[in-house]
């Protein structure tokens, strides 16, 4: 399901194909989200020219980056545990506001990473 190809199509089209001015701006402006989106499309290409799987990642990586998706994921889960902080607390991490900010940065994006693999791996297997 879930393949070395689609990882680093992953990696260049999230990483190596977004420039700074798309990474600050897509959580602000959807104009800049479906850029980004358009360049990280690319390289799935490469594996799949399924245009429902590819429409169902493009669509997907929207949603999630525009919307900054993966820090309500964060707080979610971390949310039935005691000590547990409320939303407005966790609003830019999704984070207790006691964790230090670099290992908050990171941890949100390792959430995010795992979202768009997940849902890539899903599409480009199972839909078509």
């Amino acid at each position: 399901m879930f393949t070395a190809d689609q990882l680093v199509a992953h990696a260049v089209g999230d990483y190596l194909l977004q420039s700074e001015w798309m990474a600050q701006e897509k959580t602000k402006r959807s104009l800049a989200a479906l850029i980004h989106c358009s360049f990280y499309i690319l390289p799935f290409l490469l594996i799949t020219q399924n245009v429902y799987a590819l429409a169902i990642i493009f669509g997907t990586h929207f949603v999630i980056d525009r919307w900054h998706l993966a820090r309500y994921v964060a707080w979610l889960k971390n949310r039935p545990w005691p000590g547990s902080a409320k939303w407005d607390e966790c609003r830019k991490t999704g984070f207790h506001p006691d964790t230090p900010p670099w290992l908050a940065g990171w941890l949100v994006i390792i959430v995010d990473n795992i979202m768009h693999i997940v849902i890539n791996g899903l599409a480009i297997t199972y839909v078509g």
